[in-house]
């Protein structure tokens, strides 16, 4: 497992979007994103996890995407790239090209559709870790993988990799964050991916949160862990309550349907284009519905009758 200065790999690191048009990844447009995440302060970014629709990129377009992250970020802010598929080799040249990119963590979900022994999860994480010299994140979320990491067998890897830093979780078990880090140290980082949950899991130990809503509100899902890391969990509790209808309209539809709505009635997406088998919300109370919380959220003004 890998010692990290006390401040490194702490609080919101939101999992950018990739933004489409007519087709194609808009890179000038995912710029822009990056850089309203570095100026309104976001300790980190995520680039290609879940909500980019890494699934649905090529593996040349996943590196281009880290390439301008990194080239747009310019230090301001870590770059943390999701690096994992469902095939050890296309994992390894990910991870491999993220390094030449100048990523400064990988982030790598536990293999999907295969359904592997706990065993084989633990040999596929060891023996990835073992050919970069980054901080490896393991992205639990079984929800999409459809495969479940135990906390003994994190651990285990945890004792044989030295680059081991810490883990996403996203799934709703408590539980789970306080045994991982019993068993692996209050250092060790967890991050929250559920966003609902931020501020339970900051509570019991998590180091911070790797959540969607982060693309809408930045600063406050920022402020949040930086709330709990102050001990105020007065404000933490507020700006809790203030993102609770952003959190839960994340999910109206599949991640990130919902959320690309939602940043095109901001003006931070040109159009709220998904690659199939995505598709767009296109019936007018869903749209309503969207648009009601982020006027409650105070980021959209509404239309006067």
């Amino acid at each position: 497992m890998m010692t990290l200065a006390s401040e490194a790999l702490r609080g919101s690191y939101p999992p950018l979007v990739t933004p489409f048009r007519d087709g194609r990844v808009d890179f000038d447009a995912f710029a822009a994103l990056v850089d309203r995440q570095a100026r309104l302060g976001s300790h980190g970014i995520v680039v290609t996890g879940t909500t980019g629709e890494p699934s649905s990129l090529t593996m040349t377009e996943r590196t281009e995407l880290l390439r301008v992250a990194v080239q747009t970020s310019r230090g301001r802010l870590p770059v943390v790239a999701a690096t994992g598929s469902q095939s050890y080799a296309e994992s390894l040249e990910l991870t491999t090209q993220a390094e030449k990119a100048g990523a400064d963590v990988v982030l790598v979900v536990t293999p999907y559709y295969i359904r592997p022994p706990q065993a084989g999860l633990i040999e596929y994480f060891v023996e990835l870790g073992r050919q970069t010299s980054l901080p490896l994140l393991i992205y639990h979320i079984p929800g999409r993988a459809a495969v479940s990491m135990t906390p003994e067998s994190i651990a285990r890897v945890a004792d044989r990799l030295p680059t081991l830093a810490g883990v996403k979780h996203a799934f709703n078990d408590l539980e789970f964050v306080t045994e991982v880090l019993m068993r692996c140290g209050r250092d060790f980082r967890i991050f929250c991916g559920l966003e609902a949950l931020s501020l339970p899991m900051l509570a019991v130990g998590a180091a911070g949160v790797m959540n969607a809503v982060g693309n809408l509100a930045p600063e406050r899902v920022a402020g949040l862990c930086n709330a709990v890391f102050a001990g105020d969990l007065a404000a933490a509790r507020r700006l809790h309550d203030e993102l609770f209808a952003l959190n839960q309209a994340i999910f109206l539809d599949t991640n990130p349907i919902p959320l690309k709505y939602m940043m095109t009635r901001l003006k931070l997406l040109a159009t709220p284009e998904v690659r199939l088998p995505l598709l767009p919300i296109d019936d007018e109370p869903r749209r309503r519905k969207l648009d009601e919380v982020l006027s409650l959220a105070g980021l959209l003004t509404p239309v006067s009758a």
